[in-house]
């Protein structure tokens, strides 16, 4: 007897124009409420900074982080190879420290200023990879700017700038690293299984914050809130982004997260800065979104 004949696949017809528009306009306001929410979680978490310090802080958004991707990628640990685990428990490691440099910059220099130098990183590892003429353009402007931002004045807080700017380089190596986990790991295991080792690196930390300090409800509660804003809602709302907004576009409303940074650092916290500081990080924004506009894909 013959099979049977398949049945035809039923072909979706491509969106009209108007429905387009709509999921372009969804993917655009998903972009400003992950980077509101993101900036918004490390303001709120900075309220915390006083009774659990940043590095309890981190700890509990470790945590929190840890519970999310654990959910979404489910990694099968026991199957994994030397050759998995070791990047995994390299990008654990950078994991934990972007985000400890990052808190502790923030508590020393503020919001804004912080995630200017922290977004040099990814800058730097695009300008490096593009390697064209206007590239180069780019890179002398995020570097001006940069020099501006750190420039010797008596206030400057060059341990706060030190490390902002190791904030940076854990960024840089964070994308690095998840590209290759994300070549030998399929889904989100990897990440889910870096964000576990994270966690249990920072257990340690989180004993030793209870015992030195019994924190308040009020503090836990900036951090965890700070976990969820900062790690749970940017990472799902990146995936419903990318799958309604050109990549060149993500990557072109990336850059304008130093501002919203600055932005949420004056209105939630009072840190006001300097017409060289908005300048400083403007020519920053400024370079990634020229690097960015003038790529043809």
């Amino acid at each position: 007897m013959p099979d049977a004949p398949a049945t035809p696949a039923r072909v979706h017809p491509a969106p009209t124009p108007p429905a387009a528009d709509r999921l372009r306009l969804a993917g655009v306001a998903t972009m400003v409420g992950s980077g509101l929410s993101n900036q918004t979680g490390a303001a709120i978490g900075s309220l915390a900074f006083p009774v659990l310090g940043p590095v309890g802080v981190v700890a509990v958004r470790q945590y929190v982080a840890a519970a999310v991707l654990l959910a979404v990628g489910r990694p099968r640990l026991r199957s994994f190879t030397w050759g998995q685990w070791w990047p995994v428990l390299l990008l654990a490691l950078v994991f934990g420290t972007m985000n400890l440099s990052l808190y502790t910059a923030i508590d020393r220099v503020g919001l804004g200023l912080a995630v200017t130098l922290e977004f040099l990183g990814p800058l730097t590892v695009a300008l490096v990879a593009a390697r064209r003429p206007i590239d180069a353009c780019c890179a002398v402007i995020a570097a001006v700017g940069a020099v501006a931002l750190m420039r010797p004045r008596p206030s400057a807080d060059y341990v706060g700038m030190a490390l902002g700017l190791l904030a940076a380089v854990c960024w840089a190596s964070y994308i690095l690293l998840n590209r290759t986990v994300g070549r030998r790991l399929p889904g989100a295991q990897g990440s889910a299984a870096a964000a576990a080792v994270s966690a249990l690196m920072f257990l340690p930390v989180g004993v030793v914050v209870v015992l030195r300090q019994p924190p308040t409800v009020g503090a836990v509660g900036c951090a965890v809130v700070a976990g969820v804003l900062s790690s749970a809602v940017p990472y799902l709302a990146d995936l419903f982004t990318l799958r309604r907004v050109p990549a060149q576009a993500f990557g072109l409303f990336m850059s304008v997260n130093p501002v919203l940074a600055a932005v949420v650092g004056l209105v939630g916290l009072g840190q006001r800065l300097g017409w060289a500081e908005w300048a400083s990080i403007g020519a920053v924004v400024m370079a990634n979104a020229l690097s960015i506009a003038t790529r043809r894909t």
